[in-house]
């Protein structure tokens, strides 16, 4: 069922073709991600095919059954409500009945309002099915590890600000949504989890996104915005790879071919007018035709490089740092030494602490405790999250030459800033813009290139994904790939943390930071395997309580301990019951939002009684002969 078509579509913002005669359709059971350079257009796209804006030529025909939610880079919070009262700021129109419906239900209660509209609202939620909407929302904000519902929006942070727009997003019962960069802010277990419930939805979907193992994983077809077009490519990211070097190989082959007869037409109009009958002037118009095609660039990528200072044998050392806010540990005492080369990766869940132990590193905040030693030769470049101030009126070009007019290459040579901008993707053109001209991406991107030009030796990459393109983020790995200094990347993007990293440090929401050599999916393989050795004997050991076979003399352990192995196994399975249970109760369509919240914090609880239990258990097995 085809749900959304758009025929011959053109936008042109600030005076600027964005797509031209674009005619596609989305079906039922579409999974698309759609990719394309910064600034080129993408979010505005997802805009046009929400409703929220109208095209400046062109039809876009929408399936009456059709129901759209939106997930944009900036979910709608309101800095003054509650997480719970956040889900009537969207747009969805399940959830706009919902808030009529209560502000209808308030105006009757109070005798102002007409009880023919609250009955009409009635009939529109029963059509609707719109009743569950609320504990739906509740219960994808547990899913989501949200459970203080009482925390305002001027409260949240980036990652939960995410979170509450997905719940919201998810809840609203929509056969078409779109994701605007959902990734974004989010830690690697969310996305994860993300990534499985879009592999396993019927809803379909258009998500922006960069995230290759995302792309790879949950898209059925690749959607790609170039040079004013919009190319479709069925399968997933990798197969939209084969398919794209064969369109480019295809328009090589065209661009050759236009070549060779227009310098054939040349050469026929240089012979002179006896040559240009008039008979000919279709011949001459055809040529007219041909010097107006646009080529376009077929291929924007290109090699960056940079310089590199010279690292001292001491890189940056710490000994025993902490870091504490109030009475919450971010970093528990930490030693650590730095050698030159080391590529290192930081992950952990959103709060846990990654960036306050970057600022710790590079002092721009100061340490509780223990001591913090940096190489004489040591010379930091940071790319944070939040990016520097920038003029919005300076040009690109200008922006550049504030640091330096030149900058040095690897083997001595230098190049001009003109020049460097080009290799970083911004083309000639662009060199003029006002940086307020420029898209999010845009900027993160000029940002990133400021400071890789003042070539630094100790390189900290934080989130260093968000809101670039895969060109960029291409170009980017292979700048690091070939970097010679010590390496620190913070990032949800598994793709880029399994190139760029051989060693992680892995952070637990509690302080404690440790080491694990590997990169991100060496590390998620080795929790899986731990994960099924630990159920391994979890089965083994309920095997032994169900057939009562029980050996108290055993040397290895107390009587004491044998008897509290035994209970702590017998009350690791009833929790695990339990727990069961209150899973099949959270679909519930009968509990009140206070039922299911409370039912939230049991949950809570349980999953953390069976991890203390089930450690516990571990250190006395390991005791056992």
């Amino acid at each position: 069922m085809n749900l959304l078509s758009l025929e011959n579509v053109n936008k042109t913002l600030n005076s600027e073709a964005l797509f031209q005669e674009v005619t596609l359709g989305i079906d039922q059971g579409d999974k698309i991600g759609f990719i394309g350079p910064n600034g080129s257009g993408k979010s505005t796209f997802l805009r046009l095919l929400a409703g929220q804006l109208e095209p400046d030529g062109g039809n876009i025909s929408r399936n009456r059954d059709l129901k759209i939610s939106f997930l944009e880079q900036q979910p709608r919070i309101d800095p003054e409500l509650d997480i719970t009262s956040q889900l009537y700021l969207s747009r969805d129109p399940r959830i706009e009945l919902l808030r009529s419906y209560h502000r209808a239900a308030e105006e009757a209660e109070l005798g102002q309002g007409s009880m023919n509209e609250l009955e009409d609202l009635t009939h529109k939620m029963d059509e609707e099915q719109a009743w569950n909407l609320e504990k739906e929302y509740l219960s994808y904000l547990t899913e989501l590890g949200i459970t203080d519902l009482n925390k305002r929006g001027k409260e949240l942070s980036g990652g939960m600000t995410r979170k509450v727009g997905l719940a919201r997003m998810l809840a609203s019962g929509a056969n078409l949504i779109f994701l605007d960069e959902p990734t974004n802010h989010l830690d690697v277990d969310t996305i994860e989890w993300l990534e499985n419930w879009l592999y396993k939805t019927n809803v379909s979907f258009v998500m922006v996104t960069h995230d290759r193992y995302f792309l790879d994983r949950v898209c059925n077809v690749i959607m790609e915005l170039d040079r004013r077009g919009i190319f479709k490519y069925p399968g997933n990211y990798a197969d939209s790879l084969k398919r794209k070097q064969e369109r480019l190989e295809q328009e090589r082959r065209a661009e050759e071919k236009r070549q060779t007869i227009l310098r054939r037409e040349l050469e026929w109009l240089a012979q002179g007018p006896k040559a240009r009958a008039t008979r000919d002037k279709k011949r001459l118009g055809k040529v007219l035709d041909l010097m107006d095609q646009e080529t376009g660039d077929l291929q924007r990528m290109s090699e960056f490089t940079a310089g590199n200072r010279r690292l001292g044998k001491k890189v940056l050392e710490l000994f025993r740092v902490e870091k504490s806010f109030g009475k919450h540990r971010v970093v528990a005492p930490f030693s650590y030494s730095f050698k030159r080369g080391e590529r290192i990766g930081i992950i952990g869940p959103n709060g846990s602490g990654k960036t306050t132990f970057l600022d710790l590193l590079t002092g721009r905040l100061d340490t509780d405790g223990g001591r913090i030693d940096l190489g004489i030769n040591t010379h930091f470049g940071y790319f944070d999250q939040m990016g520097r101030p920038m003029d919005p009126k300076t040009t690109v070009l200008d922006f550049i030459k504030e640091k330096a007019e030149k900058v040095s290459l690897p083997g001595g040579g230098q190049m001009g800033a003109a020049a460097y901008l080009e290799q970083f993707l911004f083309p000639s053109e662009t060199h003029r813009l006002a940086i307020e001209r420029l898209s999010g991406g845009e900027r993160r991107r000029l940002y990133l290139l400021r400071i890789l030009m003042e070539n630094p030796n100790f390189l900290i990459l934080d989130e260093p994904t968000n809101d670039l393109d895969l060109e960029t983020l291409s170009l980017l790995e292979n700048y690091v790939e070939d970097y010679q200094g010590c390496l620190i990347i913070v990032s949800h993007d598994r793709a880029f943390l399994d190139r760029s990293t051989d060693y992680l440090f892995i952070f637990d929401n509690q302080g404690n930071i440790r080491g694990f050599s590997g990169n991100y999916s060496d590390y998620r393989e080795t929790l899986k395997e731990e994960h099924r050795q630990r159920e391994l004997k979890l089965k083994e050991q309920k095997k032994k309580i169900g057939q009562k076979v029980v050996n108290r003399s055993k040397k290895g352990l107390s009587y004491k301990e044998q008897i509290e192995i035994e209970e702590l196994m017998e009350r690791i399975i009833l929790a695990e019951e339990e727990k069961e249970v209150l899973e099949g109760q959270f679909s519930r369509s009968d509990l009140s939002p206070m039922e299911l919240q409370k039912k939230n914090e049991s949950y809570k609880h349980l999953l953390s009684e069976i991890e203390t239990k089930t450690y516990r258990w571990e250190e006395l097995a390991a005791q056992e002969p």
